[in-house]
């Protein structure tokens, strides 16, 4: 009886600390992104030349996560989870350089560090999540990625408050770099206890394996279309605001902080929705308000529609990546490799969404640069079936 109890507190408080590492996860992301015009102006880039930047942190960020799942098998993920942060932290730093000496090489070379290191803490915490979510019994994972979302909003809060003040990019990176390797340090320390058996896991072959089996690649579909949607709206949702609109940084952090303010409350009471429509036809209904919010930031009816227009988006938008992350960890076995297979092709809008915005806006402007969301927005219903239990 005494057993059962003390297993029952140490998943609580592995629930906590997973959901602790979500909210850190997205204060370390969203803080710096909603300040993306900022580090554009420091560094004198244009529309395009920004996109390319962006693209050192996807493409470190997919070109690590393949290898994000053994990783975490081999170490387990509170020790993956803290390699990964540290290297985030690194990487912010490099950015906040970066910045402060206008050198585009270094902010780069910090975005490097922030790609590669997000993807092993991303893979991670999920599979930790999954796991967690799976001995207690309970839908968790939309609440999970919640805990993310809302330290984006905290870090889109953070970042509206120090434009405001006329406080640095520079500055503010390095207070959130700070924060998030004294959190993570403390917080790993209460994830569950890796087995001490690992003789049953396969030898060999598993990532190669993973990549033939058609649900898995349907899956990682699903997550490549919610997630250029989601990663659309969060490069380049501020700037829009700003080039497409004249709005002001603050109010274009403003924005960008409505989106993800949708995002954590669709996060918060995905479960439900899950739980009582499934999987795909959350699925579809999601991807219905994605659109509908992409089409009033676009429209060109004013700030007042943009916001509303985020508030659709972000909920549209909120529920794909942790539905997919669910759906690839369905097997406890091999969760860490399909999740990183699946992860593998989600991460690919974050590799090609920053460059083809850039570059479409540099001809069409931002705005309308943002309709090829709505593509993304169709693959991710194509692929929807995937999602379903049944179909392992």
């Amino acid at each position: 009886m005494t057993s059962v109890v003390l297993d029952r507190r140490r998943l609580e408080r592995a629930k906590v600390a997973v959901g602790v590492t979500f909210a850190t996860n997205g204060l370390a992301f969203g803080g710096w992104l909603a300040r993306a015009p900022a580090v554009r102006d420091d560094l004198s880039l244009s529309p395009a030349g920004f996109g390319l930047l962006l693209l050192c942190l996807s493409g470190a960020a997919v070109a690590a996560i393949p290898l994000s799942g053994p990783v975490v098998q081999r170490i387990g993920p509170a020790r993956a989870v803290l390699l990964g942060s540290m290297s985030v932290v690194l990487g912010l730093v490099g950015l906040g350089v970066g910045a402060a000496a206008g050198s585009v090489v270094l902010a780069g070379a910090g975005l490097v560090f922030i790609g590669m290191g997000n993807s092993t803490w991303d893979v991670a915490m999920n599979v930790e999540g999954a796991d967690v979510e799976r001995r207690l019994g309970r839908t968790l994972m939309p609440r999970f990625h919640a805990g993310f979302s809302l330290g984006t909003v905290a870090g889109a809060g953070v970042s509206a408050g120090a434009a405001a003040a006329d406080i640095t990019v520079t500055v503010q990176v390095f207070l959130m770099a700070a924060v998030a390797a004294v959190v993570m340090v403390l917080t790993v320390r209460r994830f569950l206890p890796v087995p001490e058996k690992d003789g049953e896991r396969p030898a060999g072959g598993r990532v190669r394996d993973a990549w033939r089996e058609p649900r898995t690649l349907l899956i990682g579909l699903i997550m490549l279309g919610f997630g250029f949607t989601e990663g659309a709206a969060n490069d380049w949702l501020a700037i829009g605001l700003v080039d497409g609109y004249g709005a002001s940084e603050t109010v274009g952090a403003v924005g960008f902080g409505f989106f993800v303010t949708a995002m954590t409350f669709g996060r918060m009471f995905g479960g439900v929705a899950i739980e009582r429509w499934g999987r795909v036809r959350t699925l579809r209904l999601t991807a219905a308000s994605a659109l509908a919010g992409l089409l009033l930031v676009v429209a060109g009816f004013g700030v007042p529609a943009v916001l509303a227009g985020a508030l659709l988006w972000g909920g549209g938008a909120s529920l794909g990546f942790p539905i997919g992350m669910s759906a690839a960890a369905d097997d406890p076995v091999r969760a860490a490799i399909r999740v990183s297979v699946a992860g593998s092709i989600g991460y690919g809008a974050f590799l090609a969404g920053p460059p083809l915005i850039g570059l479409l806006a540099e001809h069409f402007g931002v705005l309308r640069a943002l309709l090829v969301v709505g593509a993304a927005i169709a693959l991710g219903v194509l692929a929807s079936a995937a999602a379903r239990p049944s179909a392992l």
